[in-house]
C-alpha cells in the first residue's frame, strides 16, 4: 500500500477501534499521528512486524493495513487485557480481531520478552516496532535489555517517543508534567501512570547501540492534533493530589515536586495544551 492510500484509510481504521465509541474524534486523529509515522517508515505490504507494547492497538491497526491481507503483525504487551479504561487492552483487541484486519493480527497480552520463554527464530520478523510504549518501562536498563532481546528477531527497529525538548513555550506544561512524573518514579514512589521513565531523544541514541542497533535516520513528527499534553498535565495533578504517592517521596523531593506543580498550574490551560513534539527513529 502507498502512503497516500494508507492516508486515505486513516478514518475508517479509527473508526473500527472500540476507543472511537467514545471519543470518536481523538481516535481519529491518534490514528492520523500513527499512519504519519508508518508512512514514513516504508513498510512494505507482505511484511512481518514485531510491535512491542502495543497497548490497545492504535499502532497495531495501522500496521495491520499497511503489511496487508499478506502480512502479520504479533502486537505484544505486558499489561493484563483487563487494563485500560474507558475501554481495556482486551476490549480492544477482541473488535479489531473480529473486524476485517483481525487475521493479519496476533495480539498476545500479559507477555514480557525478557522471560526465556519468549522466543522466536532469527529474522523472523522484518521489523521491531515500538510507539509511544517507552517511557512505560521501569528504567532504561529495562528498555536496553528489551532492544536487546529483540535484536535478533528482526533486522530493522522503528521507534517514536515524545521529543522531552519543548520547542515552544506553548510545550512546557506538557514537558514539566512529564518532568514531575519522572520524578516521582525516579525516587522510589511507583504507579501505573503514562510516563515512569522519561528520557530524552539523545538518551535513546546512546542506548541503541549499547543493544546491537545502529541509527539510520532521526526526526521531528508533528503533534499538532494530540490531546496528549492535557491528558498528561491532568493525569500529573492528580498524582500530587495523591497523599501516598507523596508520602513516600524524600521529604526534599517531596518540596520540589509540590512546587513544580505550583508552577505547572500556573502555566497550564484548563484544555488545549500543545503537545511536545514526537520523534522517529530507525535503525538497523
Amino acid at each position: 500500500m502507498n502512503h497516500s492510500d494508507l492516508r486515505a484509510k486513516a478514518s475508517s481504521l479509527a473508526a473500527g477501534m472500540a476507543a472511537a465509541d467514545h471519543s470518536p474524534d481523538i481516535q481519529l486523529s491518534q490514528t492520523r499521528h500513527r499512519v504519519a509515522l508508518v508512512a514514513s517508515w516504508h513498510i512494505a505490504p507482505g511484511s512481518t512486524v514485531l510491535e512491542l507494547g502495543c497497548g490497545q492497538g492504535d499502532m497495531t491497526a495501522v500496521l495491520a493495513e499497511a503489511v496487508g491481507p499478506e502480512g502479520r503483525i504479533v502486537a505484544i504487551d505486558v499489561a493484563d487485557p483487563s487494563y485500560g479504561a474507558p475501554v481495556t487492552l482486551g476490549e480492544s483487541a477482541a473488535r479489531l480481531t473480529a473486524g476485517p484486519l483481525g487475521p493479519r493480527i496476533d495480539f498476545r497480552f500479559g507477555t514480557d520478552v525478557l522471560d526465556p520463554s519468549v522466543d522466536f527464530p532469527e529474522n523472523t520478523f522484518d521489523h521491531v516496532v515500538l510507539a509511544h510504549c517507552s517511557w512505560y518501562f521501569a528504567s532504561l536498563g529495562h528498555l536496553r535489555d528489551t532492544l536487546t532481546r529483540v535484536r535478533p528477531w528482526a533486522p530493522r527497529l522503528r521507534f517514536t517517543e515524545w521529543d522531552l525538548t519543548p520547542a515552544s513555550d506553548d510545550r512546557l506544561a506538557h514537558f514539566l508534567a512529564v518532568l514531575i512524573q519522572g520524578q516521582v518514579e525516579a525516587a522510589g514512589s511507583h504507579g501505573e501512570g503514562n510516563v515512569r521513565t522519561p528520557f530524552s531523544r539523545e538518551g535513546l541514541l546512546r542506548l541503541l547501540p549499547e543493544a546491537g542497533w545502529t541509527a539510520d535516520d532521526s526526526r521531528l513528527i508533528d503533534t499538532e492534533e494530540l490531546q496528549d499534553g492535557d491528558w498528561e498535565i491532568a493525569a500529573c495533578l492528580d498524582l500530587v493530589g495523591t497523599e501516598e504517592r507523596l508520602a513516600a517521596l524524600p521529604e526534599p523531593v517531596r518540596q520540589l515536586v509540590l512546587s513544580q506543580a505550583d508552577v505547572l498550574r500556573a502555566i497550564a490551560k484548563p484544555r488545549g495544551n500543545r503537545a511536545l513534539a514526537a520523534y522517529s527513529v530507525t535503525a538497523h
